[in-house]
């Protein structure tokens, strides 16, 4: 009996130091600690290729861990990509993939979100003992029915700990910005708001002078109707501000509206709290960054400090907090015991302007960027991991992974099991990370714009080859541009677009920068390639599944009984904060 007890004892050490490596420090459930930028461009960091902005923190993970090059989102908007971070799962499956061109949710107090039924990765490791905490951005939907029902807020997705924003930034956060929420249909709506003020006046002085014969019931009715009708839409565009732009700690309002001069100090306090609090472990740590979306607010520590203006700014800024919480893991002696994963949600926002000065990011040598959900621009991402002594420092890896493989990978670390009830479309990474794997489990990976496929990559194992087709793409403003200036961001679908029949194709391991499209003149494997592709997406759309979209136009309309409110609505404004920050 006790040679049996020693032979499993030596049987499962054997098995532990296969898994895990030699390294005498590490924890079976390791700490994990993912940082994930908002609009950060692949080209924006130095261990990418800038030599300009100075990221030192985020260069030293790459340093410490493993870089991947082809590192994909699952869509290049805020939303849905972060709906497939933390499901694994494709946007089109859980709902958050649009049909219609608001593809991002618009409002705090709009219904939807990422539905209650759909499994995060943070209920998963709940479920293995883990304290879990997400600090920054969510912009994954707050309410259902009434204001208070958090169906979609994080603390029902598996998060213990919540602190930040539960919507996304804006310009209309910081002051004399100018908007960027629906302008045309603004502009729309205050000049048919002047039109009736117009009419309302024209006929009150033709009865007042006698040239118009008219009851005044009827210029009351008139005027009654211009009210409401500017009311119903004024209430909402004419306080996005205190509407949007809130902070929660759990399910109760901080600030609204918030004051931006102090919110980064008081996300960087939050998360080396959180460290602090849980250093005995084991915990999940979700830095969703607000960094580097417009407005691009920075604190006067970093104002000018770089050599591309306030997103350069902006940038060094984050990075310097990446530094931050990266020292309070060396303080508490967490290290070695912690899995460190750097991303963005998607590509650079190339369209973001003001004036001369280009406030969006830069994708590198790839075409497109936010918003455009075929080219490499606006999907591919930096990807970082480190744990040392598990991990290899310094290794590179080019094979196609995703934003999906995440979920799969902290579940495998857990110790947990996926879902057996739905499509996981990510893949442990744990194997390709090790250098255990030297291929990718992705052979296909399917890239779309809201819900309508746009291009899909094919991975062939055998050659090495990377072939994507683009069956529809955007039309670029002005002709030749790369982006879609004058129009914010790129359309999804309707003239905006053009559809492409045969589809275009590139080797992407020859051409990534998508600048050479084959044919079948120039590729004698073009005919086998697009054919084998088409198989993929028959395919994949059998397993596809109807289910409600969260992203209609119902979902996303601004519901005033939906409106997290810190006093009695609309009354809403609070500072719960004041002087419980410094600043940077």
């Amino acid at each position: 009996l006790c040679f049996r007890r020693y032979f499993i004892m030596v049987l499962t050490s054997c098995l532990f130091w296969n898994m895990f490596g030699s390294s005498g420090a590490m924890d079976s459930k390791p700490n994990i600690l993912l940082f994930l930028a908002d609009d950060l461009g692949i080209g924006d960091i130095g261990c990418y290729g800038n030599n300009t902005i100075r990221t030192p923190n985020i260069d030293r993970l790459a340093r410490e861990g493993v870089k991947l090059t082809q590192h994909i989102a699952a869509a290049p908007l805020c939303t849905p990509s972060r709906a497939a971070f933390l499901t694994g799962r494709y946007p089109i499956r859980s709902g958050m993939a649009s049909s219609n061109r608001y593809r991002a949710l618009q409002w705090n107090a709009g219904s939807g979100g990422l539905p209650p039924n759909e499994t995060t990765f943070a209920r998963l490791l709940q479920q293995q003992g883990y304290t879990t905490g997400l600090i920054g951005k969510w912009h994954q939907g707050v309410n259902c029915e009434s204001s208070t029902d958090h169906c979609h807020h994080p603390l029902n997705h598996g998060f213990d700990y919540f602190y930040g924003m539960p919507f996304t930034l804006q310009n209309t956060c910081e002051e004399n910005k100018p908007r960027e929420m629906d302008v045309a249909l603004q502009a729309k709506l205050w000049l048919y708001s002047q039109i009736i003020t117009l009419a309302v006046l024209t006929l009150t002085a033709g009865k007042l002078t006698g040239l118009i014969s008219i009851r005044w019931k009827i210029i009351a009715s008139f005027t009654l109707v211009g009210g409401l009708f500017f009311i119903s839409w004024y209430s909402s565009y004419g306080f996005v501000q205190y509407w949007n732009c809130i902070l929660m700690r759990n399910h109760d309002i901080t600030e609204q509206p918030m004051r931006l001069e102090r919110t980064a100090s008081l996300m960087l306090k939050e998360a080396v709290s959180f460290i602090k609090r849980n250093k005995h472990g084991p915990f999940l740590l979700f830095v969703s960054f607000l960094h580097v979306h417009t407005p691009l607010f920075t604190t006067k520590k970093f104002l000018g400090k770089s050599r591309h203006g306030l997103y350069g700014d902006n940038v060094e800024e984050m990075d310097w907090m990446v530094g931050k919480i990266l020292d309070s893991l060396d303080k508490e002696g967490l290290k070695n015991h912690t899995f460190t994963y750097f991303a963005s949600d998607h590509g650079g926002h190339l369209e973001v302007q003001e004036g001369s000065a280009q406030l969006g990011g830069w994708n590198g040598i790839y075409k497109g960027g936010k918003g455009m959900g075929g080219w490499e621009g606006g999907i591919r991402v930096p990807g970082i991991f480190r744990w040392p002594g598990v991990l290899p420092a310094g290794a590179v890896i080019d094979e196609p992974t995703s934003l999906m493989d995440i979920y799969p990978t902290l579940v495998h670390l857990a110790g947990g099991i996926l879902p057996q009830d739905r499509v996981i479309d990510g893949r442990n990474l744990v194997p390709l990370l090790r250098g255990r794997a030297q291929k990718s489990e992705h052979e296909f990976l399917f890239h779309y714009c809201g819900s309508y496929l746009h291009a899909v990559r094919w991975h062939e194992k055998d050659s090495g080859a990377i072939w994507k087709a683009h069956y529809v793409t955007p039309i670029f403003h002005p002709p030749g541009a790369g982006a879609c200036y004058g129009k914010g961001i790129c359309p999804c679908f309707g003239e905006g677009v053009t559809h492409h029949d045969p589809p275009l194709l590139f080797d992407l391991s020859r051409d990534p920068s998508e600048a050479r499209p084959l044919s079948a003149d120039t590729e004698p494997l073009f005919d086998t390639v697009i054919k084998k592709i088409g198989r993929a997406i028959e395919e994949h759309r059998r397993t596809l599944t109807p289910v409600p979209e969260q992203l209609s136009l119902y979902n996303v309309l601004w519901k005033p009984w939906l409106q997290p409110c810190c006093g009695t609505f609309p009354f809403c404004w609070c500072d719960k904060e004041g002087g419980s920050t410094q600043s940077l």
